[in-house]
């Protein structure tokens, strides 16, 4: 076992819980529904936010949202075939979504 003598910042392949995050949802009759995503590489992702307010500036500030621990996100969007969660995604004018995050 390892003991860190300094605080490190963790490598970009490193997991670090991204805390409570802000899930963009749709409501429909039987409750909310998490809204998925595709990659620039067509992958299905959930996304979270930190803040509702970088919720708003990506989709606007009338997207339905809920809280949810990034566990009970990846939980919710495994099943359905989105294995990777990604937190606080930038969205691009739909002409260059071709690089960014799309929704399904």
């Amino acid at each position: 076992m390892s003991h860190h003598l300094y605080a490190e910042d963790p490598e970009p392949s490193d997991h670090v819980p991204a805390g409570p995050l802000f899930v963009p949802v749709r409501p429909g009759p039987a409750g909310c529904t998490t809204r998925l995503f595709r990659t620039p590489l067509g992958g299905r992702t959930a996304v979270g936010f930190t803040s509702p307010q970088r919720l708003a500036e990506a989709l606007g500030g009338g997207q339905p949202w809920v809280r949810l621990s990034e566990a009970a996100l990846r939980a919710l969007a495994e099943p359905v075939g989105a294995a990777i969660v990604t937190v606080d995604p930038r969205f691009a004018p739909e002409v260059s979504r071709r690089h960014h995050l799309r929704a399904v």
